[in-house]
């Protein structure tokens, strides 16, 4: 099946403010997400490193989708195709994924700062969220490379109270309230953030980006560099790459050429930390 595309006004929007959400957008599928979702962390221990999750911080599987085929075909479902196609181009990368417990406040922060490349997270929450209880908080407009107002909240966001005399929860923003089904995407520049959360909000992430030209593959590879904090050895799992037909493969392949460096930073990794990052 096509990917179902973005419309011009669609794209518009995101350019201007760096996001874009989906009402209802997999709400046929979202029953069996959520069951795949609770699966994978019963396969894990019910929490961080294998052991339960105890809400007072955040438990994080990386990769995430990885786990079960289930997961892995949200990747060829044509609406995800159709977004990561009309915003990254028929040859987009497919740059991993993240599951979690969350807890508590997500404080102000974007998800890297990509002056040249488009990388984007599309986001699904299973639970319902509101303002006050841990929907997704994003500044419009904060991703624009260049921009006098964009570089000032990076440089600025974290310091909120000290610089502007409020909390970062009075920051303002846009809440982007949701359900489970509701499909949330934005650019990994946009400064977002969560308040009022719950011990135990269920939400799992994809993560894409723009195939990177050939001058610029040591990007690429410095960018894998991440996964180790994860202490694992490729940025896929083997479930994802054996379950993956033509069209799947080729999100695959750039990456999965780039990436065999992983191993041996999460060997040292795991000489330092106590326990795989959670975040």
């Amino acid at each position: 099946m096509d990917p179902v595309l973005l419309t011009p006004q669609q794209l518009e929007f995101f350019r201007t403010f760096g996001y874009l959400g989906f009402p209802g957008l997999l709400a046929d599928r979202v029953g069996q997400v959520i069951e795949e979702f609770e699966a994978v962390w019963a396969s894990r221990g019910g929490g961080h490193y294998g052991k339960p999750h105890d809400g007072q911080a955040r438990s994080c599987i990386v990769p995430f989708i990885d786990q079960r085929d289930y997961l892995c075909s949200l990747l060829d479902d044509p609406r995800i195709l159709g977004i990561a196609t009309s915003l990254l181009g028929a040859d987009f990368n497919y740059m991993g994924s993240d599951g979690n417990y969350y807890a508590g406040d997500t404080n102000w922060h974007s998800d890297g700062w990509h002056p040249e490349l488009l990388h984007i997270k599309i986001a699904f929450y299973l639970d319902p969220l509101t303002r006050d209880s841990g929907a997704l908080r994003v500044i419009p407009g904060s991703h624009q490379t260049g921009d006098r107002y964009a570089e000032r909240l990076q440089q600025d966001i974290r310091k909120s109270e000290e610089l502007w005399a409020v909390y970062g929860r009075e920051v303002p923003a846009m809440a982007l309230e949701t359900q489970p089904g509701d499909i949330v995407c934005f650019n990994h520049n946009t400064k977002h953030a969560a308040f009022g959360g719950s011990a135990r909000r269920r939400m799992f992430t994809i993560n894409l980006a723009q195939r990177y030209p050939e001058e610029k593959l040591q990007d690429l590879r410095d960018y894998l560099k991440g996964f180790s904090r994860f202490w694992v050895d490729r940025a896929y799992s083997e479930v994802m790459i054996g379950s993956a037909g033509p069209e799947r493969q080729r999100h695959l392949e750039q990456v999965m050429a780039n990436d065999s460096h992983i191993a041996e930073l999460s060997r040292q990794a795991r000489q330092t930390m106590s326990e795989p990052s959670r975040g």
